[in-house]
């Protein structure tokens, strides 16, 4: 019998179909409006997208030429962002903060070229609040609206008000869906320099601290870059476009793309013309048949677009997927082929410096590539053969281009030394999502070396084949690379030097945040009713404290002592992980030389003044 026939018609009636309130649908699907929800520990986490969606009508107002000025205050979970711009005309205050698909943006006139063109935003924002407040105040009149998840609470009548004009908005995350969520101020920080490279001359104020860019996407390149440029930052700028390119001597590709003002983290239809049209072009002014590898090896750069009513691949908008710039514009590509095509050619021939510059980086590129085919072939057999037999990675089914939505933030990689570790956490991690990838031993100190020894070096070559990032980081197979190492002097050397690799040979993998450490408890205080897994000596102390009268404390000396029904606690929702980031004040270069360099006097003063004897508990 056919299994559909199988099936009661009696369980499917009326009561089964459901229309969910606007506010209610936002509330149990969040995902669908904010991606990720998380705790504010990462850039994407939804308190922080809560924030942009803000953020980015008062960057709509200010790209229209309205408000010079925005002020953001973040304290205790409360957000207030107060702009200058028009302020919502006061008859539709309640209509643009609570029903959907309501907005000014869908006539192109009044928002041409803007972020948000759905009329969403702002609403799940309300939704997804506690407590929600906007305030408009236009031409000596004002309204305002108060709100507790999506219900109105407080609606005042339009009054007289001295306050310039301008949108007041205050929210506070509703605690019931971002579990125990903390505001950090880096990745505020991070997302507000970010509004004020694209719009030179706008001023954001932040807890009183003030963000301001004169250069545009040079103080952008200039804030990122963790080493010297072999020539001056390249700044091109046109009508709807602008682009700045310049090369360092470290390996891979960095890329910054931005469409009306917004981040796209994943790149898009922009991005890829852009790396297309750069390659192209320069193959043409040197009239040299160059590999494109070669071209954009150490490469540094950043784009900005305006489109007309842009297509993004998800909500959270951080993939372009528009072909075209506008309902009668060129393509996407031509129109960033031809501006490349014109702009950076002059460039290259007003700048004989630079270009020379350039071709010495390019063909410096290309020598070491040459030098290094005669390994790469082998070494890919090898890291084949090795994964074939599972000899070194244990992998997951779910990887990072397969996954969807909150699955792709869950796919990791665990990087651990000793069978033992390795072992345990085999055995404990989730076979979907979760892969393990042995190390044998201490890796090479690659400080100073090229990047030949990555394809000479097993460990290295068959960690590079796991991760898959030899061409690059779009075929990165996990979003978390987690270093899982002992919590002593030998698991600390281990990190170090992977760390190292990273930083010489993948530096992006780690500007792109998905290099992580594991955090794995020190110490296990139990009575017969409860057991405390402790991180730090003040969670021991205290611990011990609500245990009572003599329990029973472990000193966890390494991974492999954790039996895999424990480490389980470890790797799962309650995962504890420290973030790898590189900063510009990190002084990259400087750093590894004297950390993982030639031994000084200085180093062996550093580690004695900084010597910590841990005491045997």
């Amino acid at each position: 019998m056919e299994k559909d026939l199988l099936v009661n018609p009696a369980d499917y009636d009326d009561e089964d179909i459901k229309t969910l309130d606007w506010m209610e649908h936002i509330r149990r699907r969040p995902g669908m409006y904010i991606g990720k929800l998380g705790d504010g520990a990462h850039t994407d986490d939804g308190i922080y997208v809560l924030l942009k969606e803000v953020l980015d009508n008062s960057i709509d107002e200010y790209m229209m030429g309205f408000g010079k000025t925005i002020e953001v205050t973040v304290e205790d979970g409360s957000v207030t962002v107060r702009d200058y711009g028009r302020g919502v005309p006061l008859g539709k205050v309640v209509d643009v903060s609570s029903k959907m698909n309501t907005g000014a943006k869908y006539d192109s006139k009044a928002f041409k070229k803007s972020v948000g063109l759905n009329g969403v935003g702002i609403k799940a924002v309300n939704a997804l609040s506690s407590y929600f407040l906007i305030e408009s105040n236009r031409e000596g009149k004002s309204k305002k609206v108060e709100y507790s998840r999506a219900i109105v609470t407080n609606d005042t009548k339009v009054a007289p008000t001295g306050e310039r004009n301008g949108t007041f908005i205050s929210f506070v995350p509703d605690r019931e869906i971002f579990k125990d969520y903390e505001y950090k101020d880096e990745y505020i920080e991070s997302l507000l320099k970010n509004y004020v490279f694209l719009n030179s001359g706008l001023t954001i104020i932040y807890n009183g601290k003030k963000f301001y860019s004169r250069n545009g996407l040079v103080d952008l390149l200039n804030e990122n870059m963790t080493t010297e440029p072999l020539y001056p930052i390249i700044h091109l700028k046109g009508e709807d476009i602008e682009l700045v390119i310049t090369h360092s001597n470290q390996y891979g590709e960095e890329y910054y793309s931005f469409v009306n003002g917004q981040y796209t983290t994943q790149g898009g239809t922009h991005l890829s013309a852009f790396k297309e049209s750069i390659g192209r072009v320069i193959k043409e002014y040197y009239g040299k048949n160059f590999e494109y590898s070669d071209i954009r090896a150490g490469i540094v750069a950043a784009i900005s677009i305006k489109v007309e009513e842009p297509v993004f691949e998800s909500q959270t908008k951080t993939k372009l997927g528009s072909k075209d710039m506008g309902p009668q514009g060129p393509t996407v590509a031509k129109f960033i082929g031809d501006f490349i095509k014109k702009e950076l050619d002059n460039y290259l021939h007003k700048h004989p410096e630079t270009s020379d510059a350039l071709l010495k980086k390019i063909l410096e590129s290309e020598k070491e590539r040459k030098a290094i085919v005669g390994v790469t072939k082998l070494a890919r057999e090898r890291a084949k053969k090795a994964n074939l037999h599972n000899r070194k990675l244990r992998d997951c089914r779910i990887h990072l281009n397969d996954a969807k939505g909150d699955k792709q933030e869950e796919t990791s990689i665990f990087i651990t030394e000793g069978d033992s570790a390795s072992g345990s956490i085999t055995k404990s991690r989730d076979p979907n999502l979760q892969a393990v990838f042995s190390l044998r031993g201490k890796p090479l100190n690659s400080y100073g070396l090229t990047k030949k020894i990555v394809y000479e070096n097993e460990e290295f070559n068959l960690l590079q084949a796991a991760l898959n990032i030899e061409d690059g980081l779009e075929g990165l197979r996990y979003n978390k690379v987690i270093i899982a190492t002992d919590a002593d002097v030998d698991g600390m050397h281990i990190r170090l030097l992977l760390i190292t690799f990273f930083l010489q040979f993948f530096p992006d993998l780690i500007k792109r945040n998905h290099v992580y450490i594991l955090q794995t408890p020190l110490f296990r205080v139990r009575n017969k009713q409860k057991t405390w897994y402790c991180y730090t000596e003040e969670e021991r102390v205290a611990a011990i404290g609500a245990a009572g009268k003599n329990p029973e404390i472990t000193r966890f000396k390494g991974l492999g002592e954790i039996s895999p029904d424990e480490f389980k606690n470890f790797i799962g929702k309650d995962i504890r992980l420290d973030q790898v980031t590189m900063k510009k004040e990190d002084l990259v270069k400087d750093m590894l030389a004297f950390y993982m360099g030639k031994n000084t006097m200085e180093r062996q003063s550093f580690i004695i003044e900084n010597l910590v004897v841990e005491e045997e508990i």
